[in-house]
Parts: C-alpha cells; structure tokens; sequence
C-alpha cells in the first residue's frame, strides 16, 4: 500500500470522525432543546421527586457541562448513560441486547439480497431486450417502487394469516424469515438493475470485444471480465446499504414485532426516553459512517485511481 492510498485512508477515517462527532453534538443539543422532560409522564410526581430525579441521571447541571460530561463518556467508555425508564439498565446494554437480533437479521438480508440481486442482474444483462430480461426488470421496477411496511404488511396477511405457513411473531421460532424477504426485496432489486446496467457498459467496452476476436471463451470472459468489472458499483452500495438495512428496519421490526434495536428505539421514542433515544440515534448513525468509511476504503483498493476531494 502505498504512501498516496495511506494519506486517503486517513483522511477518510478523519473525515469519519469529525462527522461521528458532528452526529453526537446537533443529537445531544436537539433533544435538551425539546419541550418537556423525560419524567413529565411519571404519575402524580412531585417537584421535590423531579428534581431528585434529575439530580441523580445529572441533568440538573449546566448544559455545558452535561455536554462535556456526556461526550467523555462516549469517547473514553463507550458508554451513553442510562436508561431512564428501563431503570437499572445501561444504554449500550440495551443497544447491544436489539443488535444481537437486528444484526442477525439485517446481515442475512443484505447478502441475500447481493447474491440475488447480482445473479438476476448479470442474466438480464446477457439476456437483453428479451421477454426474461423483461420480467426481470418489471418485478424489480415493483418491488423498488413498494415501501417496506407495505410489502411487510402484504407478506403478513398472505403467509402468516392466510396461508399459515409462517409465524407473525419475529420472536418465535422461524418468525424472521418474512422479516428477511422483506428487508431483502427493495435492495435485491437495486442491485440487479445496477448489476445490469453496469454489466452492459462493461460487455460494450473496446477489451471485451478485443478479448472476443481473440477467441477467449465466453465463460471467461463473462466471469473473468464482464462480471468482474462491473461489480464495483455493487460493492460501492454494499457497505451503506448493509447500514441501511440495520439501522432502517425500525418499521418492519414494529410490523414483525422482531426484537431489535428498531423495535426499541420506536419504544424509546414514546415512552420519551430521552438518553436511549440520543444513545440508539448516535449509535445507528455511526454504523452508517463506518459502513460508509470502510466502502470508500474497499472501493480505493480496488481502483486505486479513486482520488479524495
């Protein structure tokens, strides 16, 4: 690796850092700035009982200082602070306890989704202009236009209330398997129109051609060529659609009632649990950053033309 990739690379981790940052300070001043408090939905509380309160999760101190006390924590223990209606319970414990399922769930979706996506992708492209390249681009046109929640709710009410063939509860045994199609379908179906697109501008270039009237077999030149070169777009949209996916699946994990971070974060949100909701928020939005530094990382190894502006 040379000394020009290495000064990319740390610029891209400092750019990373400096937007990780960015995330935590607007999250912690936007949620001090909203009306209320996290206990005005105690029963019959006191002021003396609110202001105890406070004074123990430390929010009776200056803003600065909740602030600076608040971003210590996060950089030198990773550590956002507890829960202030799961009491007894840390912040990160919690995120931690939804990633074990959403991680699960998002992984499998995601490269799923890849391996169709680009299979689908690569045969419409060989295959075009014909009725199967046709059919291909149809059902994916559908499916990239259909928001989650509803193809969530339509698998819901086919093969869970109808058919009977899965469980509705993501917590059961089997349960994420509707959750997983429905979190797979919209990306599978980009990845199989970019996979095409790609494809096609790789099979028109001149080296292609050349490589046919040198006689090289079609297998090779497919998969050893075409295939090759046109799955960088793919790996550049890997990486923040695998982020998307974990961090997008609040709506499918409410409709599946699978036990995620999205699920707990929705919770967060009504029972007004101000440090889990900035702790989930700043959490979801640095693995997004990460996926996003390690893509641009990938893709510099990969094509090492790619320049940092």
């Amino acid at each position: 690796m040379n000394t020009k990739t290495l000064f990319y690379i740390f610029k891209r981790v400092l750019l990373a850092i400096v937007t990780i940052w960015i995330v935590i300070t607007i999250t912690f001043f936007v949620m001090h700035a909203v009306p209320g408090g996290p206990f005005l939905g105690e029963k019959a509380i006191s002021a003396e009982a609110q202001a105890a309160l406070e004074a123990k999760y430390g929010l009776d101190k200056p803003l600065w200082e909740q602030y600076i006390t608040y971003l210590t924590d996060i950089v030198t223990k990773f550590n956002f602070g507890p829960s202030l209606k799961q009491r007894g319970r840390q912040v990160i414990d919690i995120i931690m306890d939804g990633m074990k399922t959403s991680a699960k769930l998002g992984l499998i979706a995601a490269v799923s989704a890849a391996v169709v996506g680009i299979v689908l992708g690569a045969v419409a492209a060989l295959r075009r202009n014909t009725v199967l390249d046709k059919i291909i681009m149809v059902i994916t046109t559908a499916f990239v236009s259909m928001p989650s929640f509803i193809m969530g709710s339509l698998l819901l009410i086919i093969f869970s209330v109808k058919l009977g063939w899965v469980p509705a509860n993501g917590a059961s045994e089997g349960g994420l398997i509707l959750p997983i199609i429905t979190l797979g379908l919209y990306p599978m179906a980009y990845i199989t129109r970019l996979t095409r697109s790609s494809m096609l501008d790789v099979l028109g270039q001149d080296y292609i051609r050349t490589a046919r009237a040198k006689g090289v077999s079609g297998g090779k030149i497919i998969f050893g060529h075409a295939l090759k070169n046109s799955l960088i777009p793919v790996i550049t949209y890997f990486g923040p659609m695998l982020a998307f996916i974990v961090t997008g699946s609040m709506v499918v994990e409410q409709i599946f009632a699978v036990p995620g971070i999205g699920r707990q974060f929705v919770s967060s949100i009504t029972n007004r649990d101000y440090m889990m909701i900035m702790g989930t928020t700043i959490f979801l939005a640095s693995l997004i950053v990460i996926m996003n530094l390690i893509t641009d990382i990938l893709y510099k190894v990969v094509d090492p033309r790619i320049e940092f502006d």
